[in-house]
């Protein structure tokens, strides 16, 4: 029998006729990144920005990240990426094998660049951007960010003090940079990243050609090494931020803004970063001792370097396009003089 305090209370307690159930919370969006950078680097080239973008992000989005090799090997990267098995991928566009036509100027293009700071003039000024967004958006994939991190320098066993010093040396480099050193006699070797300390102290590399002075102490290769040659064949790795084009579809737009905050303000860390860690360590450091190249005989890698420009120019179109934002950009430096440019261009 159905009191009226029991027909009340049931009354109650059901949801009201024609009100909608409330709506259950949005699942958090997890993504997984992977860097070119193993752990001791990471914790300076992106770390710091994937933490506070998971801060400020909070139960909305997480990205986990990984480090060189991790999930897949880096040059594997972009295809992972491409495929969805990876959301995001830091790296620079040669190491991760892009197919796209930017992928040769990705890392240590020689001599494109002098400074840091001419990375993100070439990109936001000079047009890269554009050229990389429409590259990449052909295959997939969301170009995010482009940034600079440090200069290209060989850390070697022996000492290097002239051209004929570097012949023979077999070498840890990128795809690039290698193929440009290999008239000067460099042997270039691909390895995993962490492979590279062993493999200079078992003899299987003489040397390295993959950063400037304070990734060689941060990552352990002062450890393994004993000279730092001053001359460099690039004044900063071109790197980037990329994501799978459907994955970052899915992202809200204020949360695609706080991606990109957090990757320029990883930019900006590595500026300083670098700029005084290399100076500080060519002038304190004790690992390793200086070497230089006179700079007549140096002047025959940027002579080189020059000409190889033209021979990667008259691969594509595209190509051509990237290769004379550079040289207009490195002859307006020279023309602009102190402090863009000393000497010439």
């Amino acid at each position: 029998m159905t009191t009226r305090r029991k027909f009340l209370t049931a009354a109650a307690a059901a949801p009201a006729a024609g009100l909608a159930a409330p709506a259950l919370a949005a699942s958090k969006i997890r993504w997984r990144m992977q860097t070119y950078a193993g752990p001791a680097l990471a914790e300076h080239v992106i770390k710091p920005a994937i933490d506070s973008f998971n801060k400020i992000a909070g139960d909305e989005m997480e990205i986990e990240l990984f480090y060189a090799d991790q999930l897949v090997p880096t040059g594997e990267l972009f295809r992972a990426m491409q495929m969805g098995t990876i959301d995001a991928v830091q790296s620079d566009d040669d190491s991760m094998a892009s197919p796209t036509e930017v992928t040769v100027f990705g890392g240590y293009f020689p001599f494109a660049s002098r400074y840091s700071l001419d990375v993100p003039v070439l990109f936001n000024q000079y047009g890269l951007n554009e050229i990389w967004d429409a590259e990449y958006s052909k295959v997939g994939v969301k170009h995010i960010s482009a940034g600079a991190w440090d200069p290209c320098h060989f850390a070697t066993k022996d000492p290097i003090n002239s051209l004929a010093d570097l012949r023979g040396k077999r070498v840890f480099t990128f795809p690039t940079a290698g193929r440009f050193l290999s008239q000067f006699g460099v042997v270039p070797v691909t390895l995993p990243w962490e492979d590279i300390e062993v493999a200079v102290q078992t003899g299987e590399l003489d040397g390295i050609a993959w950063s400037g002075i304070t990734e060689d102490y941060t990552v352990g290769w002062a450890d393994v090494t004993n000279y730092f040659l001053t001359n460099n064949i690039s004044g900063a790795w071109i790197g980037h931020f990329f994501a799978n084009q459907d994955r970052w579809n899915e992202v809200p737009e204020r949360l695609q803004e706080l991606l990109k905050v957090c990757m320029e303000q990883s930019h900006y860390y590595r500026q300083w970063w670098y700029w005084g860690g290399e100076a500080s360590l060519r002038v304190n450091g004790t690992k390793m001792q200086l070497t230089s190249i006179p700079d007549e005989e140096w002047d025959q890698v940027e002579n080189a370097a020059h000409s190889f420009w033209d021979e990667i120019a008259a691969e594509s179109e595209t190509k051509a396009k990237v290769v004379e934002i550079f040289k207009k950009y490195n002859a307006d430096m020279a023309k602009a003089g102190r402090p863009y440019r000393y000497g010439k261009a």
